[in-house]
């Protein structure tokens, strides 16, 4: 099937930046789109940016002009969230999932990957 793994997550002092990464791998027939959630502990997970296969964006807009999200190659096995400009309420458990297709012995099908999240916090 498909994994996804993020990385970059950690403590950050406000107005400070950070660039998390997320790795997607596996039995990988094609990524639609990869898009980043972040949940804070009792608040519902919301959408923070995403990019599709044809590199184009879509961002919250609690993080526009802050956050970009972009990808190493076209085949969006690996996209990044560059975080500028943080604040304490963009601290948060940050994910990435995959909207994904994977090669099995009898065709492709369809897998909403989710990786396990990695906390930023920021904080003086």
């Amino acid at each position: 099937q498909v994994q996804v793994a993020e990385s970059g997550g950690g403590l950050v002092q406000p107005g400070g930046s950070l660039t998390l990464s997320c790795e997607a791998s596996g039995s990988i027939f094609t990524i639609l789109s990869m898009t980043w959630y972040r949940q804070s502990p009792g608040e519902q997970r919301e959408l923070v940016a995403s990019i599709s296969e044809n590199l184009s964006t879509n961002y919250a807009d609690s993080v526009k002009g802050r956050f970009t999200v972009s990808a190493a190659a076209k085949n969006l096995k690996t996209v990044y969230l560059h975080m500028n400009d943080l604040k304490p309420e963009d601290s948060a458990v940050y994910y990435c999932n995959g909207d994904t297709y994977y090669s099995t012995w009898n065709g492709v099908r369809p897998l909403d990957a989710w990786g396990q999240g990695t906390l930023v916090t920021v904080s003086s």
